[in-house]
């Protein structure tokens, strides 16, 4: 008990938020590494830019409810709310400052190196791109404009969260007192934010010249408002709280009240408000004065507001060379052979390890089931999906051709609440039995039942997965999942379903752990495990990797695993709350985080069990919200073959020597030292291997190269 008090302790752990931030660093990371090519490097300080607008609204947003809320209670790093707010302010506007510095000093000479020029301020331009310009604004920019002016019958616009603006300060023509008014126009998002135009002579062809939107308007904005001079004009933004809350227990419909939400969602409380730098002191008051923020929450930007757009600048035609070529997912060899997806599967369980293997079985074995006369039932979850998702247009043709199909829509999936409740509503027209997800809880787990009525009787179909049933995503996430017509699995997936549609949990389950219910407890006995086989000097290891690690008592199992002499290898691509390298505590606990051109997104967890190793998967990390507050599932690979190709996986990883950054005791990441070593990206040799598998029909026996060993034998 004295030895579980003293792993309590707050020093013992670092802040979630600040550990978020770290990650974030990690990406930007990625745009500050010269080595990267150009349009990369753009590609990942975009990502940045959007990963921080997040965090704005979820992160920042749920600490100022708590401060309204006067809730003190300390964070495990021993904070509360308002200091965790007090030392997130100082480090997010150091952030920004490094994300900008990072497109000023570093990436703009390059792109104007490399033939791409940005006119950073609409003074720059030449007379005949100015003729250009003023004709561009008169004939696309105008007509779609509406600018809003501020007087005593014309109360403050309400300003939309994350949309671009430009505020004005404007006295009107003959006004001898020369009272000052405000005005602002929103920078229609309907338009391209970044516009070409007529680069200098002697240039074309060799160079592309771009200016934003903004500076168009800006350049222009005297013509929206004729009776007026103006004073000043310059862009701003706001970032508003989107944390939903809803009180399920209180409401009735949980459709409409979650359409209520996310309408609310527009127009929630500005947390953040973003100028540019140099922007007229008077402007500045007013916006903070009515928008209601603090002085702490202004941020005064040197560079276009909003670098998001950095993602429209990388798909501009004519710089491929500055590109990372496009990699193509590749055909799953099993699903080669002939016969239908359901006499593959039936051969034994298949390892899916995307995006270096296409999405596509996935799809087909939902679309073959929707057509196959003997398939009697489809079940499945769904939490977030493609814009034109083929596996909704699937389920709905199964509804069609009488199937009985049994779908659980989330609709409480952060941001796809909307695209979610589109679905449902369709889902529901075709004759699905749709469920809206449980009260209190998120279903986060990733699972669809095929049930089959065969010539020796009914057979069940499964896959799980770590990653969402998103065919567009699962070309840009790493996630791995498992086909199955194991009995036992088949078993436990009609328990997890019935559970979903009417609250009955199964007296015992063969294989699959469940979230909220036991899955914690699972994990914790596993930990636990490999501290007793270490206790009694067998071989105890545990290598697993996950998106986030948050969860205080599978920390404190983690630190005492290490204490008894555990080697634990965390591969954890964004929060981690454990710290590294506390003598007597975390000496025998490695942490790493892989940023790459695909998002680590799988779960894998491997268990040493005295040479008896066990592999898993699961949808779940290891964060309260995960093992708690949502469904999820665990499942077991059991396979020989598929071990050895998760074992590749964790092997390839742990071995990353490009884009892997090493967790330190003071907290910072920093890559992998590759002095004397052979360079080695995981990502770029899973896409090579696939490749070459799918060309010689083989699946990479030839090109893996395993360490002989009964357990997970890793050397580095």
């Amino acid at each position: 008990m004295e030895e579980k008090k003293e792993l309590q302790n707050s020093e013992y752990y670092t802040n979630r938020e600040m550990s978020w931030l770290l990650f974030n660093k990690r990406v930007l990371s990625e745009a500050r590494d010269k080595q990267l090519l150009l349009f990369e490097r753009l590609k990942f300080l975009s990502i940045t830019a959007s990963n921080l607008d997040e965090f704005f609204m979820v992160r920042i947003g749920s600490l100022v409810d708590m401060v309204h809320a006067k809730y003190t209670k300390k964070d495990i790093a021993g904070l509360s709310p308002k200091e965790q707010l007090s030392m997130l302010s100082k480090e997010t506007h150091a952030f920004m400052a490094l994300q900008y510095s990072t497109y000023n000093r570093m990436l703009l000479p390059l792109l104007k190196q490399n033939g791409l020029v940005f006119i950073e301020r609409h003074e720059q331009l030449t007379q005949m791109q100015q003729k250009y310009v003023d004709e561009y604004f008169e004939d696309n920019v105008y007509p779609v404009l509406t600018p809003m002016a501020v007087d005593s019958s014309r109360p403050f616009p309400l300003i939309r969260n994350k949309s671009l603006n430009i505020g004005a300060l404007l006295t009107k023509k003959g006004d001898e007192k020369k009272e000052t008014e405000f005005a602002t126009v929103q920078v229609p998002s309907v338009l391209s934010r970044i516009v070409q135009i007529p680069s200098e002579p002697g240039q074309e062809g060799s160079v592309k010249t771009v200016i934003l939107l903004e500076e168009i308007i800006e350049r222009n904005i005297s013509r929206l408002f004729l009776n007026y001079d103006v004073q000043c004009a310059h862009p701003f933004r706001i970032t508003r709280n989107a944390d939903l809350a809803i009180d399920e227990d209180e409401v009735e419909d949980l459709l409409l009240e979650i359409e209520k939400q996310i309408k609310m969602r527009r127009w929630g409380q500005a947390i953040r408000l973003e100028v540019e730098e140099g922007t007229d002191r008077k402007l500045v008051e007013l916006l903070e004065k009515e928008l209601g923020v603090a002085e702490e929450d202004i941020f005064s930007i040197d560079g276009p507001l909003d670098l998001t757009f950095l993602m429209k600048a990388y798909g501009m035609d004519g710089f491929d060379h500055l590109k990372a070529p496009k990699y193509t997912p590749q055909p799953v060899r099993e699903f080669e052979a002939e016969g239908s997806v359901f006499d593959i599967i039936k051969k034994g369980d298949i390892l899916l390890h995307h995006p270096y293997q296409t999405f596509a079985p996935v799809v087909d074995f939902i679309r073959q089931a929707s057509r196959d006369p003997d398939v009697l039932a489809i079940k499945q979850t769904l939490y977030r999906v493609s814009g034109n998702s083929p596996i909704i247009a699937a389920l709905a043709q199964a509804a069609e051709n009488g199937k009985q199909v049994s779908v659980l829509v989330e609709l409480k999936a952060r941001f796809d609440e909307e695209n979610n409740i589109v679905w449902a509503r369709k889902l529901e027209k075709a004759g699905c039995h749709v469920i809206y997800g449980l009260v209190g809880l998120k279903t986060h787990s990733k699972i669809t039942l095929v049930v089959r009525r065969e010539e020796d009787g009914i057979r069940r179909y499964v896959h799980l997965g770590t990653g969402n049933y998103n065919d567009a995503t699962a070309k840009l996430y790493t996630d791995v999942g498992l086909m199955t017509a194991n009995e036992a699995i088949g078993e436990d997936a009609t328990a997890v379903f019935n559970m979903l549609s009417g609250y009955s949990e199964p007296r015992s389950w063969n294989r699959l752990s469940l979230a909220p219910l036991w899955l914690k407890d699972r994990f914790l006995f596993l930990i636990g495990r490999e501290k007793k086989h270490a206790q009694k000097g067998r071989t105890a290891r545990i290598v697993a990797k996950m998106n986030s690690l948050c969860d205080m008592d599978i920390i404190e199992a983690l630190y005492e695993a290490s204490r008894a002499g555990v080697k634990i290898e965390l591969i954890i691509r964004g929060i981690c709350c454990l710290k590294v390298g506390v003598p007597g505590v975390s000496e025998n606990i490695t942490v790493r985080s892989i940023v790459g051109n695909f998002l680590e997104h799988a779960r894998i967890f491997y268990f040493e069990n005295d040479g008896k190793p066990e592999y898993y998967c699961a949808s779940a990390d290891w964060m309260p919200r995960n093992l708690e507050r949502r469904v999820e599932i665990l499942f077991p690979v059991e396979d020989a073959a598929l071990q050895e190709e998760l074992k590749h996986i964790l092997t390839g990883q742990l071995k990353d020597n490009m884009k892997a950054h090493i967790l330190k005791p003071d907290g910072s990441y920093e890559k992998v030292d590759r002095r004397g070593k052979e360079p080695y990206c995981a990502q770029d040799e899973f896409c090579r291997e696939a490749q070459e598998a799918a060309k010689s029909g083989e699946r990479g026996k030839d090109t893996r190269i395993f360490v002989p060993k009964t357990h997970l034998g890793i050397e580095i």
